[in-house]
């Protein structure tokens, strides 16, 4: 079954594609939604802000697309963000797919901002099919300014000044804060199910 990743021109495409690679797993990169009609799930990536990505994913289609979506969805860092309502970043609103708001990441003692770098997994939901095979403490890597406080659509949490949601979930839509393409073992095993889910 192949998956779409889709081309919001904001976002680092190549660690995702790769990842796809080393898995085996069939892509087509789709700018459009005609261009993933074939596919049976989704991945939005992103990288950057908030503003930008929403402009393209409102004029190619894709933010209505995805309003009315089906398949399994998986949004990556900003991608993640960009399910939730609204965005502090840039005010900006976003595709409204998961309830919740986007703040700026207040770090706190835990470091500097944004936060990047690795940090465990922990609040696991044990129900959470992108789980499968992962284990409170396993560490993902992260890089971002802005997140999601936990709620109701939380699955997953890690912290950094503030507890932070790392997975969170709508039925068939879900997210990752963090780069799963970039998060070694632990990283491939929630992209595997995601893929084969």
């Amino acid at each position: 079954m192949t998956t779409a990743i889709i081309d919001t021109s904001t976002a680092n495409i190549a660690s995702v594609r790769f990842a796809l690679e080393r898995m085996d797993a069939p892509y087509v990169l789709a700018a459009t939604p005609e261009e993933a009609a074939g596919c049976a799930r989704l991945i939005l990536p992103g990288v950057g802000a908030a503003g930008p990505a929403m402009a393209r994913l409102n004029a190619s289609g894709w933010s209505a697309a995805l309003r009315e979506e089906r398949r399994p969805v998986l949004g990556v860092c900003l991608g993640m963000q960009l399910l939730f309502e609204h965005s502090d970043e840039s005010d900006v609103a976003l595709l409204g797919l998961i309830p919740g708001r986007v703040e700026r990441l207040d770090p706190g003692a835990d470091g500097p901002w944004p936060h990047m770098g690795w940090n465990a997994l922990d609040e696991l939901a044990e129900d959470e099919p992108l789980l499968a095979g992962i284990a409170p403490g396993d560490r993902v890597y992260f890089v971002h300014g802005f997140y999601v406080a936990p709620g109701e659509h939380a699955r997953a949490q890690t912290r950094y000044g503030s507890p932070v949601t790392a997975i969170a979930r709508k039925d068939n839509i879900a997210g990752c804060q963090f780069h799963p393409e970039r998060s070694a073992k632990i990283g491939a095993r929630i992209l595997s199910n995601f893929i084969k889910g």
